[in-house]
């Protein structure tokens, strides 16, 4: 489902987040902007691959 390196988001809003660890059905992470911060462990079911929507950088 997700692999080491891939940037998530929890699916009720929050963060970017970089997976760091893939385990049977949590991931563990850190958010994007400070990779040094705490290391979360969350349920792989709760997050969905990062992507931003819109019209990014159209004038």
């Amino acid at each position: 489902m997700f692999a080491v390196g891939d940037i998530v988001q929890p699916r009720i809003g929050g963060p970017k987040l970089k997976v760091l660890e893939v385990h049977e059905d949590q991931i563990v992470a850190v958010p994007t902007h400070d990779e040094q911060a705490e290391k979360l462990t969350l349920k792989a079911e709760d997050v969905a691959l990062y992507k931003e929507e819109g019209d990014f950088g159209v004038c």
